[in-house]
């Protein structure tokens, strides 16, 4: 019989409480008991990024930390990202370039080109593919959303 956990941790800037399952994912409390619906179920074994998160600025498979791993953390979705001033020259770089077709994997690789932008804030091409590795998109072959990286570094559109 497994017991509830109360966790606490800071969410997209905001201290936030949760009573959670201790086998629960960090993914299914964003979505199922905080209601964040950003961050995506994809494959659920840490292989193709659409439930990318950064957890005290590292990127993470939401799908494989549980929720009692956020407890004292900081974390940060693709809703925190919406309301930072940095991420906006990306998510307007991401819609310019064509970077986004049917959107799924779209919240993973705008949280995973941040963390690059974070580390390099002017990515090569090299950089931008390697650091893109664990994200995987059925639609755009890539090049557009390196595109949209290279460009968000550069500081266009």
């Amino acid at each position: 019989m497994s017991r509830s956990v109360d966790i606490e941790f800071r969410l997209n800037g905001v201290v936030r409480r949760a009573t959670v399952p201790p086998d629960m994912s960090a993914l299914a409390m964003l979505r199922d008991v905080l209601g964040l619906s950003g961050t995506k179920y994809g494959c659920g074994e840490g292989e193709c990024g659409a439930c990318t998160i950064l957890v005290d600025g590292a990127s993470l498979n939401s799908c494989l930390l549980f929720a009692v791993d956020c407890d004292g953390r900081e974390v940060t979705t693709i809703e925190g990202l919406a309301s930072d001033g940095r991420a906006e020259r990306l998510q307007r770089a991401f819609a310019e370039h064509g970077a986004v077709q049917c959107g799924f994997c779209t919240p993973g690789m705008v949280i995973q080109a941040s963390r690059i932008l974070a580390a390099h804030p002017h990515p090569d091409r090299a950089t931008i593919q390697r650091g893109l590795e664990g994200n995987l998109c059925r639609c755009t072959g890539y090049k557009k959303i390196i595109d949209a990286v290279e460009a968000a570094g550069a500081g266009e559109p």
